[in-house]
């Protein structure tokens, strides 16, 4: 496979991933802040986006859910944006046309399409309910009409290397709330996870299990540890280990936090949150990068050539 078919591949699953969990993240956010009139929506909205890697406005500059959205949600040209995030997948699915599937494609382009009639309706949840449906038929066509070789193993390495990332940003959102922040019980339900808990759990449970279950949990696949194993699946289906002595960069990273998570008391890792959360983005960066320099080598500079296809 060439080089820039199989990174074109790898982005698709990690924008379409990163426009689901984005959409999931700003709903509980927004929610949040409608629901508690006593919130401080310019810390709320200024530690959001520092979570999300994004720069805030200056001190004296209030900072409200519209310049969020404004920034997270409908900005077009920003891939780590929502809207952003499903014209790069397009965009990418453009490049690999002769390799994905036709309905795959089909499904993109018309996300594409109908992108400007969804953005900025009355309310939020009516956007964000949107982008989680296309994006869960977008995986339900990976799913379905691709055959399990690079072409499969490329696009689920994105998407479960964003994942992971993102349910660790989302952790991080509900670390750094405190008390303030969405419950454990919203939380779950903005990850699908509400249901799978309480039949894991027979019901109720303490905070720390729900916590546990979103980090640890190897059945439940938005669980950062089924995310990062099924990365170290796809990249042991792509190029299985045969030297004995050795592993290649982006295994070791992903292996090392995986471990780091799972082979550690609960308590101990939720003591701290926010910065094992910070080790999990950090590994999953320095994978992508070591992924990029093993499959994707280019010595031309990517540039971003905007919507006039």
């Amino acid at each position: 496979m060439l080089s820039r078919i199989a990174e074109s591949l790898f982005w698709i699953g990690r924008y379409v991933e990163r426009a689901d969990d984005t959409a999931r993240l700003l709903d509980v956010h927004v929610q949040n802040l409608l629901e508690d009139p006593w919130a401080e929506e310019d810390a709320a909205c200024r530690s959001l986006l520092s979570v999300m890697d994004r720069p805030s406005p200056p001190p004296d500059v209030e900072v409200g859910r519209e310049h969020v959205l404004d920034v997270l949600a409908y900005d077009r040209f920003s891939p780590s944006a929502i809207a952003g995030s499903l014209v790069s997948a397009r965009e990418n699915a453009r490049r690999a046309r002769e390799i994905v599937s036709t309905e795959l494609w089909e499904c993109l382009n018309a996300t594409w399409n109908q992108l400007p009639t969804h953005m900025r309706p009355t309310r939020p949840h009516d956007y964000f309910t949107w982008v989680r449906e296309r994006a869960a038929i977008v995986a339900g066509i990976m799913d379905g009409t691709t055959s399990r070789d690079e072409t499969w193993s490329f696009m689920v390495l994105g998407r479960s290397i964003e994942r992971a990332d993102m349910t660790a940003r989302l952790l991080t959102t509900r670390a750094l709330a405190g008390s303030a922040g969405p419950g454990w019980t919203t939380l779950l339900r903005s990850c699908g996870a509400h249901e799978a808990f309480l039949r894991t759990y027979r019901g109720t449970a303490p905070d720390e299990r729900a916590a546990g279950f979103l980090l640890l949990d190897r059945l439940f696949p938005r669980s950062i540890v089924a995310a990062l194993n099924q990365a170290e699946a796809c990249l042991t289906a792509l190029e299985p280990v045969t030297d004995r002595s050795g592993i290649d960069d982006a295994r070791r990273h992903l292996g090392h936090v995986r471990s780091n998570l799972e082979y550690r008391p609960l308590m101990e890792i939720l003591d701290d949150l926010p910065r094992e959360m910070e080790l999990v983005q950090r590994a999953c960066s320095a994978a992508s990068d070591a992924i990029r320099g093993r499959y994707f080598p280019s010595g031309a500079e990517l540039t971003w050539v905007g919507e006039a296809l």
